[in-house]
């Protein structure tokens, strides 16, 4: 399979390695500083770039007539535009704030607890992410993901970096808002921890990246899938889990 690396940076190196070790071929390794010559050649393409670059990589993917999976995140609020793109164009389209495998069972973990935990409103849940001091979106993209999954299961509507107060019981909407404690430190590849507390003990869910093989294993299976398909889909079509 012939493969379009966006985005060249540790992550693309990764990947490259990956996919070379499985046998593909890497036509175009796009950085800021070449064109997007042989991206036609390609069979799929892998975007892992920066927020102010995802945008055009992948538009350019469905222009050119190629399936693309895209890892980079602090760009969704153009979301909507590129997946109307995608359908104009018949293209094919996986955008995940997380290709690990073992962060996609963790989303699959992170909704069972919440539907389970919704029951039992004398709980709180929130959440805490650490990254390396690189990273230049907050809270990660996973991050969002972990709020979405527990706010689609459960009475909370929200999520926020605010600080949070003091338990207010006339403050609906705060109840309501599930608080992200964003790290910046180190050389930290990812952790995740969700987390329900009460007065009498706590329940929590932890997933730890020990470097970044699984991020990229899982954009090269997710690209391996997407290859030749047309439409927008998710880790859980490539995973079998819906």
């Amino acid at each position: 399979m012939k493969i379009a690396l966006l985005g060249y940076g540790k992550m693309g190196q990764v990947i490259e390695r990956i996919a070379l070790e499985r046998g593909h071929e890497i036509v175009l390794k796009k950085d800021e500083f070449n064109t997007y010559d042989g991206l036609s050649t390609a069979d799929v393409a892998i975007d892992f770039s920066v927020p102010s670059a995802a945008v055009s990589n992948i538009s350019n993917c469905f222009n050119a007539n190629v399936p693309v999976v895209s890892g980079t995140t602090g760009w969704l609020e153009h979301y909507d535009e590129m997946i109307a793109l995608c359908k104009a164009k018949n293209g094919g389209f996986i955008s995940s704030s997380n290709f690990s495998l073992g962060v996609n069972l963790f989303f699959e973990f992170n909704e069972y607890l919440a539907k389970i935990m919704s029951k039992f409103d004398h709980y709180k849940v929130d959440m805490e992410e650490i990254h390396h001091d690189q990273k230049l979106d907050a809270p990660s993209g996973t991050a969002i993901s972990l709020a979405k999954g527990v706010i689609e299961n459960s009475h909370y509507t929200n999520w926020t970096l605010d600080n949070p107060k003091e338990n207010d019981p006339s403050d609906s909407e705060q109840a309501k808002q599930i608080h992200i404690e964003a790290i910046r430190t180190g050389t930290v590849p990812g952790t995740h921890t969700v987390t329900y507390n009460s007065e009498v003990d706590a329940i929590e869910i932890k997933h730890t990246a020990h470097n970044r093989e699984g991020f990229a294993l899982g954009a090269v299976i997710a690209a391996e899938w997407l290859a030749g398909k047309h439409g927008v889909f998710t880790m859980k079509d490539v995973l079998g889990l819906n």
